[in-house]
C-alpha cells in the first residue's frame, strides 16, 4: 500500500487482521525514498541553474567589455580617418608649395644674375670700338 492509494473498508480489514505492520510502513518508506530522490533531483537542478546563471552573468560581462572595446576602437578609427584625410590635404599643399618654391628659386637666381651683371657694368670700361 502506498500513501494516497484508495483502499476500501474490506481491504483495510484484511490488512489489519493479517497482523503485518510492514504493510502500513512499506508505503511510507517508499514514498519517503521517492521524496528524498525528488529533493535530490531538485537540488541538483537548482545547482545547475545557479551555475547557468553565473555563466550568463560572466557572458554578459564579456559582452559589455567587448562593447566598450568596440566603442573605443571606433573612436580611434575615426581619429585615424580624420588624420589621414588631413594628411592628404597637407601633402597636396606641400607639393604646391614646393613647386612655387622651385619657381621662386629660379626667378631669384635670374634676378641675382641680372643684378650682378648690371651692377658690374658700370665698373667695366666702355668699349666703343
Amino acid at each position: 500500500m502506498s500513501a494516497g492509494k484508495q483502499v476500501d473498508s474490506e481491504q483495510l480489514e484484511e490488512m489489519i487482521e493479517s497482523g503485518n505492520p510492514a504493510i502500513f510502513t512499506q508505503g511510507i518508506i517508499t514514498d519517503t525514498q521517492q521524496a528524498k530522490q525528488t529533493l535530490a533531483d531538485i537540488e541538483a537542478r537548482h545547482n545547475d541553474i545557479m551555475k547557468l546563471e553565473s555563466s550568463i552573468r560572466e557572458l554578459h560581462d564579456m559582452f559589455m567589455d567587448m562593447a566598450m572595446l568596440v566603442e573605443s576602437q571606433g573612436e580611434m578609427i575615426d581619429r585615424i580617418e580624420y588624420n589621414v584625410e588631413h594628411a592628404k590635404d597637407y601633402v597636396d599643399r606641400a607639393v604646391s608649395d614646393t613647386k612655387k618654391a622651385v619657381q621662386y628659386q629660379s626667378k631669384a637666381r635670374r634676378l641675382l644674375i641680372c643684378t650682378t651683371i648690371f651692377s658690374l657694368l658700370p665698373l667695366t670700361p666702355p668699349y666703343w670700338g
